[in-house]
């Protein structure tokens, strides 16, 4: 394989003196005792994994390219997903106006992160995220990382939310319905069903009570929406554009900035950045605080604006 090191036609560890992954694991479990993660945790989440060269080649060899705003907007808005998130919201409304009740969240925004992040549930990954993570632990190019997430993930299953043949995620450990790494699990993931166990794969009370959450602690203001789609100018200056360069409404308006459907711009005193996904003579989204908080989940502009429109379209 290009730009990898094979070690009998298998991947090589990035390091340059690599232990074995046995080497490693055994160093690990010791680590992982120390801190308090039982024996019987260990034997049951460390025993027979392997060295995942699957996970490997996703991580080494990920495909290089920048994808554009109508690409991504084509993948992530298409009619399929739409249809689904109208479905899925349709059968846990009364769900979603609970948990809308507590962390004081925007239904269509959790709807949102939920569609785009595992189609509802429909692609929640099918690796198991121990033997993930320790592969990734042990490869070495982003080592400190993946030590700490597998070290959350085997106080996950000290805990006895899951067992380790439940704990199934993307390869690079990402977990469940909301695909919360194991760090953001141990902060953000909560037991909204209330039946002791925070479930975020089967779940769904405690997936959507899990996404609010998050948005909640990364600064959520109630009442607030998330942005929306305005035009600009023919001859809109570029260079005020992008999320750090906020500034009141009323100043937005005075430059040409209006609504697209004919609707009310925000309070004029209110703080808002224009974002231009795909530059300049394209789509145009006046973000406020909520679009931030939607970045703190994952911090890609096209993300947020992919949730906020997602869940605008599916509706809660």
């Amino acid at each position: 394989m290009p730009g990898a090191l094979a070690v009998a036609g298998r991947l090589a560890p990035a390091r340059a003196q690599a232990e074995s992954f046995s080497e490693f694991l055994a160093a690990f479990r010791r680590e992982a005792l120390h801190a308090g993660i039982s024996a019987r945790t260990l034997d049951q989440s460390l025993r027979g994994i392997q060295a995942n060269q699957r996970v490997l080649e996703l991580d080494q060899h990920q495909p290089e390219f920048t994808m554009t705003w109508d690409r991504y907007r084509a993948l992530v808005l298409n009619d399929k997903r739409i249809a689904a998130g109208r479905e899925s919201t349709r059968k846990n409304q009364a769900l979603m106006r609970r948990v809308e009740a507590r962390f004081g969240v925007d239904p269509r925004v959790v709807a949102g992160i939920w569609g785009l992040e595992s189609n509802y549930g429909a692609h929640t990954g099918d690796f198991h995220v121990v033997e993930a993570l320790a592969t990734l632990a042990w490869d070495g190019r982003r080592a400190s990382f993946f030590r700490s997430e597998l070290m959350a993930a085997l106080k996950i299953l000290d805990q006895g939310d899951v067992t380790p043949v439940r704990m199934l995620g993307s390869h690079a450990g990402a977990m469940g319905q909301p695909q919360f790494m194991p760090t953001s699990y141990l902060r953000m993931a909560v037991d909204f069903d209330g039946d002791g166990k925070r479930d975020i794969w089967t779940s769904n009370a405690d997936v959507l009570g899990s996404i609010a959450n998050y948005l909640a602690r990364s600064g959520w203001r109630a009442g607030e929406g998330w942005g929306q789609r305005v035009q600009v100018p023919g001859d809109f200056d570029a260079s005020v554009t992008g999320r750090q360069n906020r500034r009141p409404v009323r100043e937005w308006a005075r430059l040409g900035v209006r609504s697209v459907d004919g609707g009310r711009l925000p309070d004029g005193d209110s703080p808002r950045a224009v974002v231009l996904p795909a530059g300049l003579g394209g789509e145009a989204y006046l973000v406020g605080d909520n679009f931030f908080a939607i970045r703190r989940y994952n911090p890609s502009d096209f993300y947020a604006i992919g949730v906020g429109s997602l869940g605008d379209l599916v509706g809660a």
